[in-house]
């Protein structure tokens, strides 16, 4: 299996924008399932994935959360994109390992 780089985080880039910063920033806070919250769309999404990006998605699924933030604090640096940012605090740690496990679950 791969690794994922800051490559593979930029690819998202446009669907963290759908998010704007400020609601972002509210539901990682409150530490929302969003997975949960969009399950149709997201599963639509995961549908649609070819081969190269189901690899990914199963090592971003199996990567270490603090890893992911490194990456996404390296995008932040690259793009000044503030949701990206919001990732990257570790005070946003839980928010993302509860919406990895519910990714999981559809997966």
């Amino acid at each position: 299996m791969g690794e994922l780089t800051c490559d593979d985080v930029l690819e998202y880039q446009n669907l963290l924008k759908l998010a704007p910063t400020f609601i972002l920033k509210r539901m990682a806070r409150k530490k929302s399932n969003l997975v949960k919250k969009f399950e149709p769309k997201v599963k639509e999404y995961l549908e649609n994935l070819d081969s190269n990006h189901q690899e990914k998605l199963n090592i971003l699924l199996n990567s270490n959360i603090d890893d992911l933030q490194v990456l996404m604090n390296e995008a932040y640096r690259k793009t000044n994109n503030k949701q990206f940012k919001i990732l990257a605090d570790s005070k946003n740690k839980e928010f993302i390992h509860i919406n990895l496990e519910e990714l999981k679950k559809l997966v």
